[in-house]
């Protein structure tokens, strides 16, 4: 066995023994010893051991904030170094800023606590509904982590620390909530408890962005930098400014992006429908269409009749015997001026949807088209979508489980 590797087992025994209870301070010197030349990526392979062998992920979350306490005098002196403009770099300039948030709202929630009423906070309370603003904008950071950052690490086999995060996330968004919650109630409560309720939101949210921040800059992100490649790295980039950023984030400098290649076939590809997030087989394009809960129709520039699906409970009748045909031939005689008035507007550029709904044997049919155009934005042709709306209609509350 390589001296790491019996470091990584020593480790492990050493994060059981938390697991069955023991208090840190009672291993910290052991802890410290076995962190010597222990990199964060050999921390996270070990997480990733223990849930192999059984370990719940919730217990490793729980742990988490134990050994990283443990970890914490060893883990600051690895420093996250990525260049302005690197995803990475990006990250930790808006866990600065979120933590001056955090910061400036426990300042002022202190301040409003001493007050006597809520006339003398007017300025305070400004500057708390600011900050709440920034936290409900602070949603694009955790949405480009979740969507971006974490499927790259999990294609390099890192997927537990991602996976603990996410849930972090969905912590922080719950108190983010409440908080805006509690701002927008608080003229129908009574001052001292809205003062105390605000303490307590500030500190809590203050002390979960702390932990986690300081988990992703130390942990998180160094692992990302030592598995994800340079090329990798581009086209997170990229994905970063499609998906756009905060209203604080500073400029990111376009140092890493390029202009993305189209995709071709590669290795293992042949015979695949490339689209530029992805690829199908002909067979499960087909079948994903058809599988849609709406009837689609596509007529081209030409106006001809060029693919329709094949739902289930399709609500209009088509025949392949309408494909290559003009789609005026398709509407009655009465109704082929306002068909020609449609394509007209969308191939100029007056119109891009149109929609209509009628009753049709007691359902409620909504029938859209839109405009089909190319990223230069020239029309490439009209997609009709039907759709029966009437269980939609009658939906009311929510559902969030199976």
């Amino acid at each position: 066995m390589s001296d790491m590797s019996g470091k990584k087992e020593v480790l492990k025994g050493l994060i059981r023994r938390l697991h069955a209870g023991a208090q840190p301070e009672e291993i910290k010197e052991e802890f410290k010893e076995m962190l010597k030349g222990v990199t964060p990526t050999e921390i996270v392979q070990v997480e990733e051991e223990l849930v192999k062998e059984g370990m719940p992920r919730e217990e490793i979350q729980r742990l988490c904030e134990i050994h990283l306490a443990v970890f914490r005098e060893s883990l600051e002196k690895e420093k996250t170094l990525a260049p302005a403009g690197h995803p990475i770099h990006i990250l930790m300039e808006e866990h600065k800023i979120i933590l001056k948030f955090a910061d400036d709202l426990k300042d002022v929630a202190k301040e409003i606590k001493g007050a006597e009423n809520l006339d003398s906070v007017g300025e305070e309370m400004k500057q708390v509904s600011h900050i709440a603003k920034h936290f409900e904008e602070s949603e694009s950071h955790y949405v480009r982590e979740e969507n971006v950052l974490f499927p790259y690490l999990e294609k390099h086999g890192v997927t537990q620390p991602p996976a603990i995060m996410w849930t972090e996330h969905n912590k922080i968004r719950e108190m983010k909530k409440a908080l805006s919650g509690l701002v927008d109630m608080h003229r129908s409560m009574v001052f001292q408890d809205f003062a105390k309720q605000l303490e307590g939101a500030a500190l809590s949210l203050a002390d979960m962005l702390s932990g986690h921040f300081y988990k992703e800059n130390n942990v998180l992100f160094p692992t990302a930098l030592n598995v994800i490649t340079g090329e990798e790295w581009k086209d997170i980039r990229h994905q970063f400014d499609e998906l756009g950023y905060c209203c604080f984030t500073p400029e990111p400098p376009r140092v890493i992006a390029e202009e993305k290649e189209p995709l071709t076939a590669t290795p293992g590809t042949e015979g695949m429908v490339p689209l530029e997030t992805g690829t199908f087989s002909n067979k499960e394009l087909e079948a994903m269409l058809n599988t849609l809960p709406v009837d689609i129709t596509f007529i081209d520039k030409e106006d001809t009749v060029r693919y329709f699906s094949q739902s289930k409970d399709r609500i209009f009748t088509r025949t392949k015997a309408v494909i290559g045909r003009k789609v005026q031939l398709c509407h009655p005689q009465k109704s082929v001026h306002i068909v020609n008035q449609l394509l007209e507007d969308f191939r100029s550029g007056k119109r891009d949807v149109a929609e209509f709904w009628i009753n049709l044997e007691g359902r409620l049919i909504y029938i859209r088209y839109f405009a089909v155009r190319n990223e230069r934005g020239d029309y490439l042709g009209c997609l009709e979508v039907t759709q029966d709306i009437t269980d939609i209609k009658r939906i009311e509350g929510e559902k969030r489980l199976l």
